[in-house]
């Protein structure tokens, strides 16, 4: 599975896309474990103490972000699927 990394995401991971080896009934809980454990600075940018995603981090799947998806983050992920990871993004200021 390819997860694709923007902004400050992209710094930590090294690249735009890497390259996930999972199983093929994953979830997109799973899925976050899978980069968290294989890069571990994003612990800190991307889940509040509880191990959740932060509200202010998006996680899409096919373009839609992970609370608007029918399991949330228990939906099952397809090795085809495309998931994006975007960190808060701040700027403009006056």
């Amino acid at each position: 599975m390819k997860i694709h990394f923007y902004a400050t995401l992209r710094q930590i991971a090294g690249q735009k896309t890497i390259e996930f080896d999972l199983p093929d009934d994953v979830t997109l809980r799973q899925v976050l474990a899978a980069i968290l454990e294989r890069f571990p600075p994003m612990v800190r940018e991307l889940v509040d103490e509880n191990g959740e995603l932060y509200p202010h981090v998006h996680m899409f799947v096919n373009g839609r972000d992970a609370p608007y998806l029918a399991n949330r983050m228990d939906t099952l992920i397809k090795p085809n699927d495309k998931v994006d990871m975007f960190p808060a993004v701040g700027g403009g200021g006056l």
